[in-house]
This record gives C-alpha cells, sequence and structure tokens, in this order.
C-alpha cells in the first residue's frame, strides 16, 4: 500500500510460477497458496504438484491469477540441484524473514530474466492511496523487489518508482529508502 512518502507490506503468502493445465489447456499460471500451504508442503522451484484452486477476484490486488488452493498433492518432490547462487533454490523462507530483511526495488526486466525463479525475488501487487484525505481515490500497479543479499551480482534497482497524490503532486521514492531498508544487513547477508 502506499499513500505518497508512506508505505506499508501486507505478507499474506506465496506465489508458486507453474507451467500447469487448467481442464485440456496446457498454461504458465501463476497461484497463490497461503503462508499454512507453504509451511506444510515445503513447495519449491522443480516440485510436481496438484491440487484445485479458483481464479482471484480483483487482479488489481494479486500478482498471480488463481489461489484458494485446494486438494493440494506433491506428485513429485523437487529434484536436488547442484546451484551456485545466484539465482537462489530451494525452500522460501518464512514471511517473517523477508520482513525482517527488507527489500530494495528491483528492475522489472531483471526480475523477469533472471529472478523470476529466486527465493529472494518478489513481485507485488500495489494499491495506491492518490488521496488521504478521500481514501476512496486508488490506483493500482506491480512492482517488483528483491530481499536477496545486497552483493547479488545480478541486482539492479532500475527506475525510481514514482507515487502520484492529490492535485497532480507526485514524491519520487529515492535510493535512499531502499538503502536504508536493507541498511541492518552486510554485503552477503
Amino acid at each position: 500500500m502506499r499513500s505518497f512518502d508512506q508505505r506499508s507490506h501486507q505478507y499474506l503468502g506465496y506465489a508458486l510460477h507453474i507451467e500447469g493445465t487448467i481442464g485440456t489447456e496446457e498454461m504458465d499460471l501463476g497461484i497463490g497458496v497461503g503462508k499454512g500451504a507453504q509451511a506444510k508442503y515445503r513447495f519449491q522451484a522443480g516440485c510436481v504438484v496438484s491440487g484445485e484452486c479458483l481464479p482471484v477476484e480483483d487482479g488489481r490486488l494479486e500478482t498471480v491469477g488463481f489461489y484458494k488452493v485446494s486438494k493440494l498433492k506433491i506428485i513429485t518432490p523437487a529434484p536436488t540441484i547442484d546451484n551456485s547462487p545466484p539465482p537462489w533454490f530451494g525452500i522460501p523462507s518464512e514471511l517473517e524473514v523477508y520482513r525482517q530483511r527488507g527489500h530494495r526495488r528491483l528492475d522489472i526486466r531483471t526480475y523477469q530474466n533472471k529472478c523470476l525463479n529466486c527465493i529472494w525475488g518478489c513481485n507485488m501487487a500495489v494499491e495506491m492511496i492518490i488521496d488521504q484525505w478521500n481514501s476512496s481515490k486508488k490506483r493500482y500497479r506491480q512492482e517488483t523487489f528483491c530481499y536477496g543479499p545486497k552483493a547479488c551480482p545480478f541486482y539492479k534497482a532500475g527506475p525510481t518508482r514514482k507515487v502520484p497524490g492529490r492535485k497532480g503532486m507526485s514524491w519520487t521514492e529515492e535510493d535512499w529508502v531502499d538503502k536504508d531498508a536493507v541498511a541492518h544487513r552486510g554485503m552477503d547477508d
């Protein structure tokens, strides 16, 4: 959520990007799973899973197309990957770890080309309150973030983000905001 120079985050769950089948049609899918499902099944890149889900009700508030997954089963666990990061694979951390680590903005092309499968790459739906005295005036967009080590050679911040405000004003989120959010971590943390 953004309101001019203020921001807050809610960590509701995890996004699974899968090559899947709905009915008989094969496609790339984005499916949201909650904290409990992730803790139980420990999804990671390479798992083969099955389940049922529903389309999201409001696509402006989600970065995935489906959620409310039920009847989950792991058909095949993830293979052991001999991987030298980046990107980092494996079982994602608990949501509280992401909040504690803090994040930096991440260039959208870098996210799509290098970080989509990394456990530290994130695409969030953003609701922007344009007029804080009239909270019904809202806009929506998606923003990408990195929670990974500050020394990651793939990392690229991309352009600063501009947040619209009332009466045509805007606020630019400068680099110091990201630096402050991860100042408590070392380069390899």
